[in-house]
Formats: C-alpha cells, structure tokens, sequence
C-alpha cells in the first residue's frame, strides 16, 4: 500500500512541479506539501485527475507553531472513492498573509475556512462570508492558538439588576487553584470528601470502603453487628460522575461510617 501510494504522489509531484514542494506517507495516508499561494490549483488537480478522483472534501484544520515566522499549517484532508483513500495536503501561512480560499472549488470549505479563521486567525483570500462561526460576536483572540490564555479575556455571567448577559473582564479571586485532573485514569481528590473516596471516569468509586458498605447494606440493622442504636443505614454506595460530594451515595456512606464508628 505505501508503494502505491509514493507511486501515486510522484504522479502528482511530476504533474505539479511547482505547486509539490514535497511528499510523503504519514500514518497511512499520503501526504503532500504544497505552495500557499498554488493552494487553489492542487485542490483542483487531485479532484478531477482521473487517477486519483479526490472528489470529497472531508476537512481544513489549522496547526499553531508559534515558534515559526510561518507559524500556521494548514491542513487539507480529502478523500477518493474511487481508490478508497484519503489523502492530505500541508501549506504554510503566518498571521497576515491570506491563502485562497477553495470555497469556489468545494462549496463545503465555507465554514471549514470560516471555523480555522475564528480559532487561529488564518486569513482566506475571496472567501465569501469569511467572519467568526463557534465564537461570539466581539470575542477577542483567537482561541486554538498556543499564546492564547487559558482563562480567556472575558467571562459572561447574568448581571440580575440590568437583566440581560454582560462582559466583564477576567477575575480569578482564588489565591490559589489546585487543578488534579491530570489522569482521568487515576482519579482525582475533591475538597470536602473523606479519605478513601476515589473518582474515576464515569463513577464515584468507594475503592476502601465498598465493601465495608456493602455489608452493612445487606446485614439486618441492631446494636448486636455492631451499629450504634438509632442510626439508619443506606445502601447506596457510588454515584454519576459530576454530582460531587452533595451526591446521595456520599451522605449515605457518611451515615454508615458515623454508625459504625
């Protein structure tokens, strides 16, 4: 397969010697690295050779590498039915210069260039309606590039006296935010539960405890297994991801620690 595929993209290099600057195979697909400003004239190549057929156009998608004077990559992906393959071009842009738009080409490019100019500020040259798609309306930045701050520029909240959604800027009272979500495999410690909690992906797990609830769930109540007298036992031992230490399963483990205690 990655013999057919360089010997399709010496075909296309060979066909396009200015526009090809380079190609390769990545991740099973071939790849091909073009001119920004021949962009338009690839696109129309690969859809109407007869060898290839890339009639349908799956994405565009930006890449940030602020670190370069050309610091955006612009990613084409399309596909052909007829050899059952996708194939995917790479261009180069920085901030200020546009790159022509293949909306022309593929009507369905409209709101993929529109979403790469909203996340990244990658400008497109004759696009139609070239204006924000996901972001509202007077956002600042751009937020899939790498400078752009976590927090954003402003935050939206009902104001109750003026009745209607306001701007303010950022405020970040806490003096210190503690954020250990780093594995959703490992789980995570919320403020407020008792040592032997663990949250997994999905589920409250009582990973010391369940057992220990589970018990006292099944067993009849009374001061003879060794539950004080007066208390009620839960059964209830996990949760929904999300509902916190509010959720019923965490009071009702509480109620059982407390009765055995």
């Amino acid at each position: 397969m990655s013999q057919a595929l360089l010997d399709l993209g010496a075909h296309i290099k060979s066909s396009m010697t200015n526009a090809i600057e380079d190609v390769s195979v990545a991740f099973g697909e071939l790849t091909l690295t073009a001119r920004a400003d021949q962009i338009a004239t690839v696109i129309t190549f690969l859809r109407d050779d007869p060898r290839g057929r890339f009639t349908t156009m799956v994405d565009i998608c930006g890449v940030d590498y602020p670190e370069r004077s050309k610091r955006f990559d612009v990613v084409y992906h399309l596909l052909s039915m007829h050899l059952n393959q996708r194939i995917r071009i790479k261009i180069e842009t920085d901030d200020e210069t546009p790159v022509p738009s293949i909306a022309a080409i593929y009507p369905c490019a409209d709101w993929f260039e529109r979403e790469a100019f909203d996340m990244y500020g990658i400008l497109f040259a004759n696009h139609p309606d070239l204006r924000r798609l996901l972001t509202d309306y007077g956002f600042q930045g751009f937020p899939l590039r790498k400078d752009f701050p976590l927090s954003g520029h402003v935050e939206v909240r009902y104001d109750a006296e003026q009745q209607r959604v306001i701007y303010e800027p950022v405020k970040l009272t806490q003096a210190f935010r503690n954020f250990d979500f780093l594995s959703p495999w490992e789980g995570m410690t919320l403020p407020g539960l008792m040592e032997g909690f663990e949250l997994t992906w999905g589920t409250t797990i009582l990973s010391n405890w369940s057992m220990l609830a589970s018990s006292v769930a099944r067993s009849p109540a009374g001061p003879a297994d060794g539950v004080k007298a007066g208390c009620t036992r839960s059964p209830a031992v996990s949760c929904h991801f999300g509902a916190g230490r509010n959720c019923d399963s965490v009071r009702a483990f509480e109620e059982n620690r407390r009765c055995l205690s």
